[in-house]
Parts: C-alpha cells; sequence; structure tokens
C-alpha cells in the first residue's frame, strides 16, 4: 500500500506523462483520483448523476490541461480536486442562474385579460380549500410539500432542510400529493 506521500509522487509523475500525451498513466490518473473527484463533486451537487457528469468532466479537463500543472504551487491531487471543486459550484451557479432566468421570464411574461375579480374569488375559494386539505395530511407529508410549493424548494434541499434521506422525502411527498388529490376532488 502506498503512503499518501508515496501517492502524491506517483500521481505528479503521472500527471507529467499525462501532459505528454501518455494515455496509460491518464488511467493511472483516473484510477487513482476519480473516486475522490467524485465524492467532491458528489458533496456539493448533492446529486450523483450530476456528479458523475461533472467528474467526467474534470477528468477530461485534467487530459486536455495537465501541462497547465504547475508543481510550485500545489500537490498534482490538490490541483485536480480544485479543478474538481470550481467546476461543481460552476454547475450549481449555473443550475441557480437559470431557475432565477426562468422565474424572472415568467414573472415579466404578458397577462391574459381576464375578469379580475372572478379569478380573485375563485383564487381564494381554491386557496380556502387547499389550507383546509392540507391541515388534514400528516405532519411529515404536508411540511415536505410545503417547502416545495411554498419555499420554491426542490426535493433535494427539502431533504437536506429536514435532514431526512432523498427518497424518504420522496416517497412522503407523493403520498401527500396523492392524498391532497384526492381530498382536494372531494371538496370539489
Amino acid at each position: 500500500m502506498l503512503h499518501s506521500s508515496e501517492s502524491n509522487v506517483r500521481v505528479e509523475e503521472l500527471l507529467a506523462r499525462v501532459a505528454g500525451g501518455d494515455q496509460d498513466a491518464f488511467t493511472g490518473i483516473y484510477d487513482a483520483l476519480s473516486g475522490a473527484v467524485m465524492g467532491l463533486v458528489h458533496r456539493i451537487l448533492r446529486d450523483a448523476a450530476q456528479a458523475e457528469e461533472v467528474t467526467q468532466d474534470v477528468m477530461i479537463e485534467v487530459w486536455r490541461t495537465a501541462g497547465r500543472y504547475d508543481p510550485a504551487r500545489g500537490t498534482a491531487k490538490a490541483w485536480i480536486l480544485t479543478l474538481a471543486h470550481r467546476r461543481a459550484v460552476d454547475r450549481v451557479r449555473t443550475a441557480r442562474a437559470s431557475a432565477e432566468r426562468e422565474q424572472r421570464t415568467g414573472i415579466l411574461a404578458p397577462e391574459r385579460a381576464f375578469d379580475e375579480v372572478a379569478e380573485k374569488v375563485q383564487d381564494h375559494d381554491e386557496q380556502r380549500r387547499l389550507r383546509r386539505c392540507l391541515a388534514k395530511l400528516e405532519r411529515h407529508r404536508r411540511v415536505p410539500l410545503m417547502l416545495a410549493f411554498y419555499q420554491g424548494l426542490t426535493y433535494i434541499e427539502v431533504a437536506a432542510a429536514l435532514s431526512v434521506p432523498e427518497g424518504t422525502v420522496k416517497s412522503r411527498m407523493r403520498a401527500g400529493l396523492r392524498e391532497l388529490h384526492a381530498c382536494l376532488e372531494g371538496q370539489a
């Protein structure tokens, strides 16, 4: 088993060979660090599929830019993990910007002509029915739905906010939505 300093020297040697176009050396880098890259990226993104995609992007970037690595600025592992961190943060920022753009577009979209009084009465009635049905839900199903719909959180963010596994949140939200739908249909 290699010690940390031996592993760093090996990775640095491999990275130098990758800079020269050595594909076998790249395989060595990939085997040595893709797990660490994936772990770091997954902690930031909290989504396995996106983490895999970003990990692949980072490893491709390592292949293309290995010649830019400067050993005077740190270890090869630190350089690669810095690339991974930046890519993951960029992915989060891109997703947020996209969501904000969609929200702004929705706000700025021209409204259709409507009977304002009739719509307000209908909205008020629907909100009252919705509140009544939400109140009937068990707390563990009601809270995730309220976080998602009233605060705009994704199920991943709801899971993090409630410190509950994502799968559990999904199941609770699905069951809560079924109960809510049945309740609303029963009040129609």
